[in-house]
């Protein structure tokens, strides 16, 4: 799984007019995007690392804070620009692998303590969020750097 965690003072997410999910203070949004070889200890691994994060302020982490946190799926991130112009988003595991893992990442959130909001796996979605410092980190469990 490959993620992008921003520290965000707001962020928001609305589908056709309407917001179905936002920070209701300062955290963390998260994109999250699966690839064909990603599986569950992936999401939970992921969750840990997110919520341990020390990237808020005076180094304090999500479960410091109890801050909340925004997770959108993002197929997008494994995308390969490798060869023309166009993007292949033949990396990117399909929407019957991918909903049900990123699902994990914020079951797993929950369940170490978070308040978690999630936007509409699948849908077109405006992400809106105000970046904070700006810290963002992109993470991966392939390559953990």
């Amino acid at each position: 799984m490959r993620v992008v965690v921003t520290r965000a003072t707001e962020a928001s997410v609305e589908v056709e007019g309407q917001v179905i999910a936002e920070l209701p203070r300062p955290g963390l949004l998260v994109l999250a995007g699966v690839g064909h070889d990603d599986g569950s200890d992936d999401a939970a691994a992921l969750a840990r690392k997110i919520w341990g994060l020390r990237i808020l302020d005076d180094e304090a982490s999500a479960s410091d804070l109890n801050a909340p946190i925004l997770v959108v799926s993002q197929f997008t991130l494994f995308a390969s620009t490798r060869k023309g112009r166009r993007p292949s988003w033949s990396r990117a595991a399909p929407g019957e692998i991918s909903e049900p893992l990123v699902e994990r990442l914020c079951v797993e959130l929950e369940r170490l303590g978070a308040t978690v909001q999630r936007g509409r796996f699948g849908a077109h979605m405006k992400v809106s969020s105000v970046n904070d410092g700006p810290i963002t980190i992109t993470i991966d469990t392939k390559s953990w750097e």
